[in-house]
């Protein structure tokens, strides 16, 4: 639901079809391991570092009717990790950098998230806060549908606020954020063109059952908003000895995805996860395929951020 809106550009809204309303932040269809992506308050909660490299490429194949233009575009690069000993409990550190290409837009974002986590018995439960800058550019050939042009090739760069919190049990989980919180306004030096980052409300859930020692199902769910209109994606994935990955994923009005995953390495630290969606609606404006595609490696982090023991025999009494 990017919902910027510009009255002169064709080579933008030649990329989303005949709606009124574009999205204004990326909609991944590996969102059940892009947690931190969504919601601050994710930061440092697995316990461990995570590194985490997404590419999205939507409608594959796409190409506009005149002049410049590409399919919609979006690389994540995400780093996660626990914090110790700054205060009672523990906390978490989050990084982002977005880069979303939608047409002749770009919109680059590069944040910080810190994490609070509350122990209740044996549940979690993680407040978290996010700031960072948002910049919105275009370049290009431009058709406006009004005399007044645009001016040229232009960015700007605005601050960017988040907050958001997250529930966790030993078989469930569920998260709130609520993004571009300070609506940073972007005009390019023309007031008719003057428009505002919309708050966004995400809420994520999920369930994990346990079927057998080798065999669990995870279904999730994510919901946007911006107050005015919603979507949603409902998915789930297989998971068998904890290194197959095999799931389905529903986009509202939008596609049915297929996902594939697998943890290599002995400790599975290192994961692959692909996925490829068919659009199902409005194939006249759009491509029929996208494609998703996520590197992540994850390693402890040794409790108290102290220096590794290594016991010898030899010296123990």
């Amino acid at each position: 639901m990017r919902k910027i809106r510009y009255i002169l550009f064709f080579a933008i809204t030649s990329i989303i079809g005949n709606v009124s309303y574009a999205q204004q932040d990326p909609q991944l269809t590996l969102f059940m391991f892009n947690d931190l992506f969504y919601n601050p308050a994710f930061a440092g909660v697995e316990g461990v570092t995570k590194v985490t490299l997404l590419d999205r490429h939507q409608w594959i194949g796409y190409q506009p009717t005149f002049d410049d233009g590409v399919s919609p575009t979006t690389q994540v690069l995400s780093m996660t990790a626990p914090i110790y000993r700054i205060l009672p409990g523990t906390s978490g550190f989050g990084l982002n950098v977005v880069n979303d290409q939608l047409g002749l837009q770009n919109n680059l974002q590069i944040n910080g998230s810190f994490s609070y986590h509350l122990g209740i018995k044996k549940t979690k439960l993680s407040l978290g806060v996010r700031f960072g800058m948002y910049s919105q550019s275009f370049g290009g050939n431009f058709r406006p549908l009004q005399p007044e042009t645009f001016p040229g090739r232009e960015s700007q760069v605005r601050p960017d606020m988040a907050l958001g919190a997250f529930f966790r049990a030993e078989k469930m989980y569920a998260g709130i954020s609520f993004n571009h919180m300070i609506k940073a306004k972007f005009d390019f030096g023309l007031d008719s063109l003057s428009n505002a980052l919309e708050n966004h409300a995400v809420i994520t859930g999920g369930y994990i059952y346990k079927v057998n020692f080798d065999m669990t199902i995870r279904p999730s769910i994510l919901v946007m908003t911006d107050f005015n209109q919603y979507t949603f994606i409902i998915g789930g994935y297989v998971e068998y000895k904890e290194k197959i990955n095999v799931g389905l994923s529903f986009r509202q009005s939008e596609d049915i995805n297929l996902i594939l995953g697998y943890n290599f390495l002995k400790d599975k630290s290192l994961s692959v996860h692909y996925s490829i969606g068919y659009v199902y609606k409005d194939q006249e404006a759009k491509n029929a395929t996208s494609h998703e595609l996520m590197l992540g490696y994850r390693l402890p982090v040794s409790p108290g951020g102290g220096k590794k023991i290594v016991r010898t025999p030899r010296f123990r009494h």
